[in-house]
């Protein structure tokens, strides 16, 4: 019979013990160093078991620092609902960078189909993990009509160093006369700005999935336009198709 090559059975192993508990709230796994001396293996085996347990979603790597461990790996979000995008909040964590206030911005208010040239924006970036050791996975601006940011002007999870489990859309909706009805989406690679590169902990330049999302009501009024930089190294996006009818 024949026996599983060496790298299956390294990934087996740690795969186990992840589940065991062995290493929890994203505790750093041994180096391939540390696991070449262990189990006497080649770099290339330990590397390639630490390949598959990435693409499987349950490990993270993080350049510079290690392999990290998750309960059921890397941040993965499958959406398929208004209600799946509201829900983030239940498993992450919105640190405020910039609180809301009022901008000129052109594109923005173009894209929300303003009559002028004025927005309310907030900027912050999302966390995974233990409350005050959580990992940084994406960067967000969202910009608001004033009319819609009125409504949660002055709000205390959208202040400048707020920690909250909110999400904007949900701070949002329960004070809208007409819900939430479609989030028109689109996504795009894009190179890391100073802002977004110290939001996420990545060097500028680094290549990231840029996700704009502009929300409307039920009346087709925009509502919100979010413009989300992911590190691709700690998220994966997955979308569930199925044929019509």
């Amino acid at each position: 019979m024949r026996s599983e090559p060496a790298y299956q059975l390294l990934r087996d192993r740690l795969r186990g013990e992840i589940a065991a508990g062995r290493y929890r709230d994203g505790a750093r796994l041994p180096t391939e160093s540390e696991l070449v001396a262990r189990h006497g293996l080649s770099r290339q085996t330990v590397r390639r078991a630490f390949q598959d347990l990435v693409a499987e979603g349950v490990v993270y790597r993080v350049p510079g620092r290690g392999t990290y461990a998750r309960e059921s790996g890397r941040y993965l979000r499958q959406l398929g609902s208004i209600e799946d995008l509201m829900s983030l909040s239940q498993d992450t964590s919105m640190e405020v960078l910039d609180g809301l206030a009022r901008h000129v911005d052109v594109a923005a208010a173009s894209r929300l189909r303003l009559d002028d040239d004025v927005v309310h924006t907030v900027v912050f970036r999302r966390l995974h993990g233990p409350p005050g050791r959580g990992v940084p996975f994406v960067s967000t601006t969202v910009h608001l009509p004033p009319p819609i940011a009125h409504h949660v002007d002055g709000a205390t999870a959208l202040r400048t160093g707020a920690v909250s489990t909110h999400t904007v859309i949900g701070l949002l909706e329960p004070h809208l006369t007409e819900p939430i009805a479609e989030a028109a989406q689109s996504i795009t690679v894009a190179p890391a700005d100073e802002a977004v590169a110290a939001a996420v902990g990545c060097s500028p330049g680094h290549a990231m999935l840029r996700v704009d999302r502009l929300y409307s009501d039920s009346t087709g009024r925009p509502v919100e336009l979010a413009v989300s930089h992911f590190l691709p190294e700690q998220y994966t996006y997955r979308v569930t198709l199925r044929r019509s009818g």
